[in-house]
């Protein structure tokens, strides 16, 4: 049986940041130390990223609420806000792309409309509420009220992968199942002024943005552009469990991001990929001797910042275009978490390079250290 990703679709919150700017502010903040000082300024130049995108309208160039949460734009201090204040504003504002995201997803599926939907997989790691997205989608979009409802929550920047793995099985098993997989991060609720480095090396990445899909084994429309979802693979790494985390403080979610996650990477992407391409001699022969570049036209990596890109481009011996689609998305975006690989998978799917029967492989990387990896094929 074959089963589909179709009506991809991205959304983002309507406030730009530019990177530029927000480094300067970072860099100005009252109490942070020369050490944190040139840490702030090297993370956001070597960042990658020029534009990100938040749900913080007072972050905005032109916004003056008379009582700031964030920041106040008068002093040009960031504020502390604690851990309710920002959960409620993710409530808010998450509800909406949400339900913004989901409903693009169903539009760009040709012969696919709200009623058709029989499940609904909803995916976040910055944010919490209940009832929960999964229960606005369905409401808001008139979904059948005996859909099927599930949420990933808290598993970090793999999390879509493993969300569309479940959507493929549940579509397997039953022909007629539409699943609709909508992704929400709002990670710049949780940004904040700090003398530790993970900190800063956090404020100069995360964003917010929204990614979707409808996976179905229902057959695709004549001219439309979707992935097969062939297979998909997960691995633990050896070492990294503290290197990359997320645990809830009192003033925000707090990450860890140590600078040995590129080298982690480095040293376990091949074996991480390993079972992906178990059932394929050609792709298992070109990974052992590595020529992952001629046996896979296109690598859907999740853009965890610059220097996993490079390790990744290196180690697997990818071409410069291969890792256009993340750079670009690193670059326009920032990294929004799970949400980040449909973005890049959208970019891959409507670009001019793509062609039907292409390969596509996509990798994420979270906390564990975790790697999900999803085997696919382009259909134009």
């Amino acid at each position: 049986m074959t089963v589909t990703l179709r009506g991809v679709s991205t959304v983002v919150p309507p406030t730009v940041l530019v990177q530029e700017e927000v480094r300067d502010v970072f860099a100005a903040q009252p109490g942070l130390g020369r050490l944190a000082e040139r840490i702030v300024a090297t993370s956001f130049n070597v960042s990658g990223i020029e534009t990100r995108y938040t749900v913080l309208e007072e972050l905005s160039r032109d916004a003056h609420p008379d009582e700031p949460t964030f920041f106040d734009v008068g002093s040009g201090e960031l504020l502390l806000p604690g851990t309710k204040a920002r959960n409620e504003l993710y409530a808010e504002h998450a509800t909406r792309l949400y339900v913004e995201a989901g409903r693009l997803a169903i539009e760009a599926t040709p012969g696919i409309e709200a009623s058709d939907v029989t499940h609904v997989i909803t995916v976040s790691c910055t944010g919490f509420y209940a009832p929960g997205p999964d229960f606005m989608i369905a409401r808001e979009l008139g979904l059948d009220p005996g859909v099927e409802r599930y949420h990933l929550g808290f598993m970090g920047c793999y999390a879509a992968i493993p969300a569309l793995r479940i959507a493929s099985q549940l579509a397997k098993a039953d022909a007629s199942a539409v699943v609709l997989v909508v992704s929400v991060e709002l990670c710049t609720l949780h940004l904040r002024s700090s003398n530790d480095p993970d900190t800063i090396v956090a404020s100069s990445l995360f964003a917010d943005g929204a990614g979707s899909g409808i996976v179905t084994a229902r057959p695709t429309e004549p001219g439309e552009r979707a992935f097969e979802l062939d297979r998909f693979a997960t691995r633990i790494t050896p070492v990294g469990e503290g290197d990359m985390a997320w645990k809830i403080g009192d003033h925000g979610f707090e990450m860890v991001l140590s600078n040995a996650i590129p080298a982690i990477i480095d040293d376990h992407i091949t074996g991480a990929l390993e079972p992906l391409f178990a059932h394929d001699e050609a792709l298992a022969t070109a990974l052992a001797t590595d020529g992952s570049s001629d046996a896979i036209e296109h690598w859907a990596i999740h853009p965890g910042g610059r220097s996993i890109l490079d390790k990744v481009e290196s180690r697997l011996g990818l071409t410069e275009a291969q890792l256009v689609p993340a750079r670009e998305t690193l670059r326009d975006f920032g990294n929004m978490s799970s949400a980040t690989v449909l973005f890049v998978l959208k970019n891959i799917l409507h670009s001019d390079a793509a062609a039907d029967g292409d390969r596509v492989a996509a990798m994420a990387f979270g906390p564990g250290l975790t790697v999900e990896s999803a085997l696919m094929t382009v259909r134009l």
